[in-house]
């Protein structure tokens, strides 16, 4: 956007994976907050902003607009931003908007979601995800998902998109082809532990275990860069692999979990993301579900007491070609 085609009458900017929650419009006030010094660095007023929010249409996009009145409100009153802001429920692996319509595209930590669970992932018993007791036939099923559902992305974004659009995508993935088990999937190893735990001890059914998988695939930063160069529509700009500590950022109150406050604190997070995955798919009450929760913090505060583990993200940079 640093350039004399910065768009100087309305600027299209598209949140996908949105979610509903206190971060929710934390990004968008980080796009408005640029435009706006860009634009006063350019000599040029700040063009209206249309920013699209989007997610699955299950996501709480009711909670979203009781929002944005407030935060409209805030923008002008610090930056006289004019922002219009609109929810598009619908998959991101589908068409969401018209062509040639958007200036700039953002995602965080949604692109790892699958729009399905692979199939043939019969032998992968015992596991959620995948594992080092994964048979090949696991990964590769999961491989394949991951490259038609990022390609149908990158074709749909590309039409969506106009000409030097960007796109900045963030999701967890893999430093290299190689990666240990430890690096992108030990933290749901953990969780396949808590459940076969259950399941042993009858409290929950083994059948509906050995048929769970989570539908997901954290990609490589060499599988992500040939998918794009593959598609053919985006040149990379940047391309990062980042660490970030398993219990980065908490300064919430100390718990009395007795294996440590940190596997507890980190259990609730992933709770409030995978709560509904594993309720609907198991068809547990509160008690259970609150149970492997509980039982997966402890698994995850005894291992971080031994470990220093770290969550991988890539972060890419794309702009559509001419």
């Amino acid at each position: 956007m640093r350039s004399s085609s910065f768009p100087k009458g309305m600027l299209a900017i598209a949140d996908l994976g949105c979610a509903s929650g206190p971060n929710t419009l934390l990004l968008m006030s980080e796009v408005i907050k640029f435009v706006h010094n860009l634009s006063k660095e350019l000599g040029q007023e700040s063009p209206e902003l249309q920013i699209f929010l989007n997610d699955l249409p299950g996501n709480d996009f009711n909670h979203v607009f009781t929002s944005i009145q407030g935060f409209k409100e805030n923008m002008k009153k610090e930056m006289g931003a004019q922002a219009f802001i609109v929810g598009v429920p619908g998959s991101f692996y589908d068409r969401l908007f018209p062509t040639d319509s958007i200036h700039f595209i953002h995602s965080s930590y949604s692109l790892h979601w699958r729009s399905q669970v692979p199939e043939g992932l019969e032998e992968n018993k015992g596991n959620i995800y995948l594992a080092s007791s994964s048979p090949p036939c696991v990964l590769e099923a999961y491989y394949k998902q991951f490259q038609t559902n990022f390609s149908s992305f990158l074709k749909f974004r590309a039409q969506e998109l106009v000409t030097g659009g960007r796109m900045v995508l963030t999701l967890p993935g893999r430093r290299g082809e190689e990666s240990s088990e430890r690096e992108c999937c030990y933290i749901w190893g953990l969780m396949s532990i808590a459940l076969n735990q259950m399941a042993s001890e009858g409290l929950i059914d083994q059948q509906k275990l050995d048929s769970f998988n989570l539908p997901m695939y954290m990609p490589s930063a060499m599988e992500e860069e040939a998918e794009v160069q593959k598609q053919g529509s985006f040149a990379i700009e940047r391309l990062e692999v980042w660490d970030m500590n398993w219990d980065a950022g908490y300064e919430g109150e100390v718990t009395s979990l007795p294996a440590g406050d940190g596997g507890y604190n980190l259990s609730k997070c992933m709770e409030a993301v995978f709560d509904p995955v594993i309720a609907h798919h198991f068809h547990l009450s509160r008690e259970i579900t609150d149970e492997v929760f509980k039982r997966y913090g402890l698994l995850l505060s005894d291992w971080m007491a031994k470990e220093s583990p770290a969550f991988v993200s890539l972060t890419v940079s794309l702009t559509k070609r001419h």
